[in-house]
């Protein structure tokens, strides 16, 4: 059976893959039958033969999970279509603050509205 997978290459945390069609058998960094590519996830740079993967695909390799992803966002040029992520996660410390603050401005928006209730209430007993 034939993969589409990455093979590492690179410097001790820095790596860098190659895209390669291999046989599901062989080693990470056994001899590919066809390289398709390149990615490095640290700067996220691609460069793909997408129009050959699609045909391989055809044929029956089967992409790994992680390749799926970069064939699914690739650009018609062969590039990665990065979208970086627009939620920031926050440490528990921050998470509660922001939820102290939240909840401080619903109790003040709250005691605005039951203010603003409860004055004309009382202007028309003034009148009366």
């Amino acid at each position: 059976m034939l993969k589409i997978r990455l093979t590492r290459f690179g410097a001790k945390k820095n790596p860098s893959y190659r895209i390669v069609v291999i046989n599901s058998t062989t080693k990470r960094e056994g001899r590919p039958i066809q390289e398709l590519g390149h990615y490095n996830p640290k700067t996220k740079v691609m460069k793909l033969d997408l129009a050959s993967a699609q045909e391989w695909v055809k044929k029956g390799a089967q992409p790994t999970e992680t390749v799926a992803y970069l064939i699914k966002n690739c650009n018609p040029d062969g590039t990665l279509n990065y979208k970086k992520k627009e939620t920031v996660k926050l440490s528990k410390k921050a998470q509660a603050k922001a939820a102290a603050e939240a909840e401080a401005k619903a109790k003040a928006e709250e005691e605005a509205k039951a203010a603003a209730e409860a004055a004309p209430a009382e202007a028309e007993e003034a009148q009366a």
